[in-house]
């Protein structure tokens, strides 16, 4: 059985993340790292951070206006990357600490 790949080709060992962590929504991200394990959200993390600045110069040769759908889910990837960051470097577990029930939704979310 053969998938389409959900990123560019030159990210595909980032492949295993995509399904899961290139979502549309700040609030589908925010929802993920809570669902997530700290073992889960470490993986995703070392996986992704030493990829990104190789990520953003892919990003940046293409028309922000016109991105094919694996550009796109590289995107969102990073958006995902800049979530989960907080948890693992800031608060070591998914969810910010001392912050009971309050949470912010995003109304404006970045231009595709």
């Amino acid at each position: 059985m053969t998938t389409e790949a959900l990123l560019p080709d030159e990210f595909a060992d980032l492949e295993p993340f995509a399904a899961n962590w290139s979502l549309p929504r700040e609030r589908d991200r925010y929802d993920r790292r809570l669902a997530s394990s700290m073992e889960e959200l470490q993986a995703f993390y070392d996986a992704v951070t030493p990829r990104a600045k190789d990520a953003l110069a892919y990003l940046d040769r293409l028309d922000l206006d016109d991105l094919p759908d694996t550009a796109l889910n590289l995107m969102r990837l990073l958006y995902s990357l800049s979530t989960v960051s907080f948890a693992v470097d800031c608060f070591k577990q998914p969810r910010i600490p001392d912050s009971g029930a309050a949470y912010l939704d995003v109304v404006v979310e970045p231009v595709p």
